[in-house]
């Protein structure tokens, strides 16, 4: 792993939404780059335990973490109904009575709405006004095994329905085959297709194998124009890990480290607990820092927390744990 380091501050504000505008194809970057797995694992697991955050200051960071959760339906049932009550749940997802109690003042609103790109109309219409981004997976999500045509013209139907971020699946067999080239391409050529909508490349990290394939895939996912980088679909046998993220999140240090560009991050699948939201917020805040806690750079791939995070921020105020069917997402 590489030793940490002070972040460059990007020439756009954090929350302003700058573009990355991503870089030649540079192997030298990440060919060479060895990854230490037990050290990798045991630094995520210390980072975590090291901090205890308690009372008000949980309150705070779980407040945030609601803040940066992506409320997601990518259901085989999914209807209009279920996204407008998700969309609904995404512009209010705390009672009033619970936010005045905690003392917000400004609205809350979740990071944004994802769903399947048919459904991309009705969330924009759900949410018109309200200043939540749309998402929409596209590109054959999950397996991503469909012709690059038609993973191109997913993207472009997703976005003319009015999707402002698109979450695209790699091809995981350039990465197992190490065809750098070949996922370059392919994920430029995404980028270009999402036109003014970021561009969150998923690695599905449960497939790659090896700590050294998820740094790699980073890298090139970053080099060809991604504004953010994510963990997983949330399909895969193993989604979101601490080790794992720990090793992406070095990725965007490394490359801001070259060109001052801030990429975004995305841990997604197999989170549900307040506990998770707080342990990945400390991931950002001890590896990225500060600027890493905003929606514009960090989301959460988990709408079954937001339930949790509920309990938990209700137990602070009343000293007692509501029935999780209290605070159902939808």
């Amino acid at each position: 792993m590489t030793q940490k380091q002070d972040i460059a501050p990007s020439d756009t504000a954090a929350g302003h939404n700058s573009r990355n505008p991503g870089m030649p194809l540079d192997l030298a970057m990440f060919e060479a780059h060895p990854v230490n797995r037990p050290a990798a694992e045991r630094r995520a697991a210390t980072m975590i335990s090291r901090r205890s955050l308690k009372k008000a200051h949980q309150a705070a960071w779980l407040c945030n973490a609601i803040r940066c959760i992506d409320l997601t339906t990518l259901a085989g049932d999914d209807t209009e109904g279920r996204v407008r009550r998700l969309c609904a749940k995404a512009r209010q997802p705390l009672s009033a009575e619970l936010q005045q109690a905690l003392g917000l003042t400004a609205p809350l609103t979740t990071g944004a709405v994802c769903v399947y790109p048919t459904l991309v109309g009705t969330a924009v219409k759900a949410l018109q006004g309200s200043g939540i981004p749309v998402a929409s997976v596209a590109t054959g999500f999950p397996a991503g095994l469909t012709p690059l045509r038609t993973r191109l013209d997913e993207i472009r139907y997703a976005v003319d329905q009015g999707a402002d971020e698109i979450d695209i699946v790699i091809t995981r067999e350039h990465v197992l085959t190490r065809d750098w080239s070949a996922l370059y391409d392919e994920v430029s050529k995404m980028r270009e297709a999402c036109g003014a909508a970021h561009l969150k490349a998923i690695l599905a990290t449960g497939d790659l194998s090896t700590f050294r394939n998820v740094y790699a895939a980073s890298m090139v996912a970053m080099q060809a124009g991604a504004d953010f980088i994510k963990t997983s679909t949330g399909k895969e046998g193993v989604n979101a890990i601490l080790p794992v993220g720990l090793v992406m999140v070095r990725a965007i240090r490394d490359y801001n480290m070259v060109n001052g560009v801030q990429v975004g991050f995305k841990p997604a699948g197999g989170m549900k607990t307040a506990k998770d939201a707080l342990s990945w917020q400390i991931l950002m805040r001890e590896e990225l820092g500060r600027d890493w806690l905003e929606p514009s750079l960090f989301r959460l791939g988990a709408s079954s927390m937001l339930a949790d995070i509920e309990r938990q921020l209700e137990h602070h105020v009343t000293g007692r744990y509501a029935a999780s069917h209290r605070h159902a997402i939808a």
